[in-house]
């Protein structure tokens, strides 16, 4: 059994697989040494892999390493089963790379785009080859919302829950219209510009996939579990 830890900025996601088969997914905000000792007690994982974007305590990292025989913490130094071309790999977000590879694992040999919708929103390129390209990173929907509160003196914090119209008839929709609706197009832009120019498959992961895959334009494959899948695809590359 597999253990696949992905420590992002706000909370932590723990996979257990067999294989490449998906048994249980948690959430931890944040994982602490007690919660990390009583899954490694019920699963016994033999492997396990760590992404970490965000601060994890030394004392979770301590005992990975000496209660998983296989243990590994994903770098710009760990063996991937593509190849990256991106210029400065000890600053791209190791959730990004995660979400690459699961997606090029499930669809090799296609040109693929991955948007990862979280905390920011991430556009990423491989190619048919395997060949990562780059990508781009734009504010996340939070983030829209928390700086239009903070950096204006009167607009009030929101979130994407209420009416979404095409023209704000008041203060609250013309925010909500504008993040959501601005997200939309963007996300839609890009997908489409790829499609056009490299017949791309779009995927879609990340905490607001769910809220944005039914309001895209194009077809896409979204899966919420892009990322802990690729850190597992990662994983088993080591050893297989």
């Amino acid at each position: 059994m597999n253990i696949v830890i992905d420590q992002g900025n706000t909370s932590s996601k723990v996979a257990l697989f067999e294989n490449n088969i998906l048994i249980e997914t948690i959430r931890f905000k944040p994982l602490t040494a007690k919660d990390l000792i009583f899954l490694l007690d019920k699963y016994t994982p033999q492997n396990g892999i760590l992404c970490s974007v965000g601060e994890i305590e030394k004392e979770v990292i301590d005992i990975l390493k000496e209660k998983i025989p296989f243990f590994i913490e994903l770098d710009e130094h760990t063996k991937l089963p593509i190849r990256s071309e991106y210029q400065t790999p000890h600053t791209l977000g190791k959730d990004r790379i995660a979400a690459v590879v699961g997606a090029y694992t499930r669809f090799p040999k296609r040109n693929l785009l991955i948007i990862d919708a979280g905390t920011a929103i991430t556009y990423d390129f491989v190619n048919s080859d395997g060949v990562y390209k780059g990508g781009n990173i734009s504010p996340g929907m939070t983030a829209r919302f928390r700086s239009l509160h903070m950096f204006t003196k009167k607009l009030p914090m929101l979130d994407e829950e209420g009416d979404i119209s095409e023209l704000g008839y008041n203060t609250e929709t013309a925010i909500r219209s504008g993040v959501v609706c601005g997200i939309i197009r963007e996300m839609d832009s890009y997908v489409e510009e790829y499609i056009k120019k490299h017949n791309v498959l779009a995927f879609l992961t990340g905490g607001h996939s769910i809220y944005f895959a039914d309001k895209l334009k194009n077809r896409i494959f979204a899966d919420v579990n892009l990322v802990l899948k690729g850190l597992n695809d990662i994983l088993i590359y080591q050893y297989a």
